[in-house]
């Protein structure tokens, strides 16, 4: 539990705490709110180091209203903040790591928008705005849509990781599109090495890896309208649209020679391990594609940036789709109506609640307005600008897909596929799935 009432004394004592540069909105709900010091409270999915994080956010806030904050988080959140709307006894504002079970507590009722003032400084504010709002914004209980959810702290799923030395060496440059990436797949061919190591193993959620690669190449191959409608199901899994992602997909892991062991070693090999591989001598393969996570499973002492790096996974050149970017994070919502609560959506409108985050660990942004040299560490930096770049933002569409879809059928599904059964039939089975619980 993070408490900051000693803060409230601060703010009131020290002048220079007032002198807080907002504009708009943002400046008159933080100006209302420090004149009545009240608790909010907060609850969130972070523990251990990142909730040390997030109260140094908090902690910011603090001292800016006067207000009495405190962060709760749980590592069962998805199903502790369900008991806790429904109960009544919600946190003030919560974190939803997932922005489907958020729409479902909004559709009953559980949830309050937070108003179209904040959804248009999301749209001009952030890049790729529109699809943020998008993100966050949900039916009510009367079937009508609102803003509900707040983007903050994000991740980035579009990377291919790399050895900068193995480039070198063999005389590669990063590809800009994906038809260089293909290109420089086949070049590799040539040159007698492996270009990809891909591996799909994840105990119970094997399969899972599978789903990024087929999402990043919907993205990729069509308009983020048809995306929206394939994650819904308004748009059928066995579409031929998704069927062809699922084969561009095919094209690079369905190859015995694109893939370390061949194809029939990509289902099998543990997703932890499968990035090891880019780092033996001679290189068992040249590109992982993987989340901003990965690092994690290097080899211990791998320095990012020297031993390893990263470049954003390209979009088709011939395609017009402008440069999406796949990703997650936290949406946050109000659940228990306080001008604290509102008091503190404001504050997350301001460069100081980014930049807090910024300079410690594990937080990206796609506010255009923070200044870079706050980051920390150089890789997120790197990774930001990729966010930073993106035309089009979209989250992790199994996230948003029916637990027995997109945890369930689209994760074997794809572990069948690269066992040889066709796209085809696999969108089939997916389908009827999907079909199963409707």
């Amino acid at each position: 539990m993070f408490r900051a009432p000693f803060l409230a004394q601060i703010w009131e004592e020290t002048d220079i705490m007032k002198q807080f540069l907002l504009t708009g909105a943002a400046a008159l709900a933080l100006t209302a709110g420090a004149a009545t010091a009240e608790q909010v409270t907060v609850f969130g999915p972070w523990l251990g180091p990142d909730q040390d994080n997030v109260e140094a956010v908090l902690a910011a806030f603090a001292a800016k209203s006067g207000h009495d904050v405190r962060y709760v988080g749980s590592d069962s959140f998805e199903q502790q903040v369900v008991v806790d709307l429904e109960a009544g006894s919600a946190a003030n504002v919560l974190a939803f790591p997932q922005p489907g079970l958020a729409s479902d507590m909004a559709a009953r009722g559980f949830l309050t928008p937070l108003g179209d003032d904040v959804a248009n400084w999301v749209v001009e504010n952030y890049a790729a705005g529109p699809s943020w709002v998008a993100l966050g914004t949900y039916a009510g209980p009367d079937g009508k849509e609102a803003f509900y959810g707040f983007p903050f702290k994000n991740d980035v799923k579009s990377l291919v990781w790399y050895v900068p030395e193995n480039f070198q060496d063999a005389g590669y440059e990063i590809p800009q599109t994906m038809e260089e990436l293909k290109a420089l797949t086949e070049q590799i061919v040539a040159d007698g090495g492996t270009p990809w190591c891909i591996g799909l193993g994840s105990g119970a959620a094997t399969g899972w890896p599978a789903t990024d690669w087929v999402e990043d190449l919907m993205l990729r191959t069509q308009p983020p309208e048809v995306y929206d409608q394939w994650v819904t199901n308004e748009m059928p899994f066995n579409d031929p649209r998704v069927v062809a992602a699922i084969d561009e997909f095919g094209w690079f892991a369905r190859n015995d020679d694109f893939v370390v062991g061949g194809a029939g070693a990509v289902a099998t090999t543990d997703f932890r391990d499968s990035p090891k591989q880019l780092f033996t001598s001679p290189p068992q393969c040249y590109m992982h594609r993987q989340a901003s996570f990965i690092p994690a499973f290097f080899p211990e002492g791998t320095v990012l940036g020297e031993d390893a790096d990263f470049f954003y996974f390209p979009a088709y050149a011939d395609k017009d789709l402008g440069t999406p970017v796949l990703g997650a994070g936290t949406t946050w919502v109000i659940g228990n109506d306080s001008q604290g609560a509102r008091d503190l959506i404001a504050f997350l409108e301001t460069p100081e609640a980014h930049e807090t985050w910024m300079g410690l660990k594990g937080f990206l942004t796609p506010f255009k307005g923070v200044n870079p040299d706050a980051f920390s560490d150089p890789t997120l930096r790197k990774m930001n600008e990729i966010l930073l770049s993106a035309t089009t933002f979209r989250f992790d569409g199994s996230d948003l897909m029916p637990g027995a879809v997109g945890a369930g059928s689209f994760w074997t599904g794809m572990v069948d596929y690269v066992g040889g059964k066709p796209a085809q039939q696999v969108a089939d089975e997916i389908q009827a799935s999907w079909d199963a619980i409707k």
